[in-house]
Formats: C-alpha cells, structure tokens, sequence
C-alpha cells in the first residue's frame, strides 16, 4: 500500500489554527505512554510558528498530520527539536522520520553552531536522532540553563529528576555537536594494488623444458665471466 504524500514545511501564520489540536495531541499522547512531557499553550505553539521555529506536516487536503518546534539555550547554544507530534492513525508511517530531518535541517541553517540535544523515552525518536548523528550522553553534557530544566516541572516524572540531583531520569539523552563533525579528517583512501600473479609449479617446469625456437622459450640469463 503506497504511504500518503504529506506536506512537511517550515510551519507559518496561517498554520496558527493548528495549535490548539497540537497541544492536545502532545497531552494524550503521553497520557497513554504513561510517560511525561513539559507541556505547552496553544499561544507558545503559535508563536513558534510565528518565528519560523517550527515545522509542520500536512496532508494533501491540509488537514493536521504532524508536528516539532525549535527552542534555544543558554544563548542560543543549545537547539532542542521539541514537542515531536504525529497524529495517531499516522504513527509507524515514516511521517515522524519526515518531521525529524526537516526540523533538524532548519536547526543547523538557524544555528548552525548550536549543540541539537534531545531528552525522550521513545525508542522509535531514538532510532531517529541516532540516524541523523546524536550520540547518547549523561545530562551534564546538555544545557545548565534553568529555564530548560523549569519545563520538566510540568512532567510526571519531575520528583525522580529531582531525587536524582538532575543526573539522570527516565528520558534518555542525546546530542549532536557540529564540532566534532568539523573536527573529523577523513583519511585518504588508498587504493591497494593486486600482488604481482605468482606462477604455478607447472608454469615454471614447462618453460623449463621448452626448448629453444619454441613459442614461450625463455633463454637462461649468460654469465659474462669468460672460462
């Protein structure tokens, strides 16, 4: 069965009317893993979209498929792909795979210095980031701004981050860093060259017993010692 083709594109003002179905979708779905999630108005939504931090799938006849948002960090360096949504009937389809790869390109085009990190409980977004270069870290290698960790309050698992001195929760963490990318030095590829074809046994004892005039002859190498 051949998959719908979505439209997924930087989401703008007219996709304002999204929002409200978009916050509710982030709220069930987490509701149903029986996991947490920071939660968000529908005006915060909107005013991602606004600023051309957020990327949105849509179907053909333009109703609602998916969703992520662009928040930034200590000074814009730290770039979280957040709030990834993809409607239920949607899941499994490839669309989130979608989502992911643009919401990143638009990140490093926005910030292309920044670190992308991500905290998630889904082995699927997982998958995802791991594709796209992050790495699993400890979460002293993401942000220490206050703001970020405040949005984890909302989220049912707060008290075990909290209990945990903000080392660990139940969310793994993961990171890609534009500098070690740069810092890579491919090394040059060299080309090995076949070994020189050894020949066979026979080979050698036939040549030997050529005589010479004859096709494949090869003369003994002549002394220039006179005796």
């Amino acid at each position: 069965m051949d998959q719908p083709a979505f439209i997924v594109a930087v989401a703008q003002g007219q996709h304002i009317i999204h929002a409200l179905q978009i916050c509710n979708e982030m709220e069930s779905s987490a509701k149903a893993r029986g996991t947490g999630i920071a939660k968000r108005s529908p005006d915060y939504i909107a005013q991602k979209m606004l600023e051309g931090k957020a990327v949105i799938a849509l179907h053909p006849d333009g109703t609602w498929a998916g969703f992520c948002y662009i928040e930034t960090w200590g000074h814009g360096k730290y770039v979280a792909n957040s709030g990834l949504i993809v409607s239920p009937e949607l899941r499994k389809s490839g669309l989130a795979r979608q989502i992911k790869k643009k919401i990143f390109e638009l990140s490093r085009t926005k910030y292309p210095e920044a670190k992308i990190f991500g905290l998630t409980t889904a082995l699927a977004v997982m998958r995802i980031n791991s594709g796209l270069g992050y790495s699993p870290v400890t979460y002293s290698e993401l942000t220490d701004d206050e703001e970020f960790w405040k949005g984890c309050r909302s989220c049912v698992n707060f008290e075990i981050l909290q209990s945990k001195n903000r080392t660990n929760c139940l969310c793994t963490a993961m990171l890609y860093d534009p500098a070690k990318e740069k810092d890579f030095i491919a090394l040059p590829v060299v080309e090995k060259k076949p070994a020189p074809k050894q020949n066979s046994v026979n080979e050698r004892w036939l040549r030997h017993r050529q005589k010479p005039g004859q096709a494949g002859y090869n003369a003994p190498e002549m002394s220039t010692v006179q005796v």
